[in-house]
């Protein structure tokens, strides 16, 4: 498939996913799963900060209109976008990203997936948390939010990969 054609198609997925069901869902002690991160990690490694900094405002902005959110969405995917290339920069391969076309379990591995997607996620929604409630006497809260919603997130990453992506070689 075009790889354009593909990250459209997952576009369109993860903002559907995320407004209309993820968010739809009462999930227990303010667990507030989020997997557009996901979408944002899996932009090509080659692409440049500018195009995946709008790509993740427009991932926000449509699920800030399924959310009724006023850019808490948009502005959290635009941090974690402009934070990527350090993240990568971190947990980069001995023999650097060249070769590699995503982020995804399949090609970098379980032990730099999770422990990147894993910041990013924490990133995120450490950021949108502290962003929506805007109070330092509610930070205990904002932190259990975070943590859980992290975690909760992360499985559905794993799950979402290991269901419907195509297993391929690792470099």
């Amino acid at each position: 498939m075009n790889p354009v054609v593909k990250h459209i198609l997952r576009f369109v997925v993860f903002v559907l996913v995320q407004g209309l069901i993820l968010g739809q869902i009462p999930f227990p002690l303010g667990i507030h799963p989020m997997i557009y991160p996901l979408f944002i990690l899996l932009l090509p490694f080659e692409m440049g900060l500018i195009g995946v900094m709008v790509i993740a405002f427009l991932c926000g902005l449509s699920i800030d209109f399924f959310m009724n959110t006023f850019g808490l969405h948009a502005s959290s995917a635009v941090l974690i976008a402009y934070l990527r290339p350090e993240l990568f920069s971190l947990f980069s391969p001995r023999d650097g990203y060249e070769g590699f076309e995503e982020g995804n379990i399949y090609q970098m591995g379980w032990r730099w997936f999770i422990p990147v997607f894993g910041i990013f996620t924490l990133v995120h929604h450490l950021y949108f948390f502290i962003l929506e409630y805007l109070s330092f006497k509610e930070i205990l809260f904002v932190f259990q939010k975070t943590i859980l919603s992290a975690v909760i997130t992360l499985f559905l990453a794993i799950i979402i990969q290991v269901l419907f992506f195509k297993k391929g070689k690792k470099k």
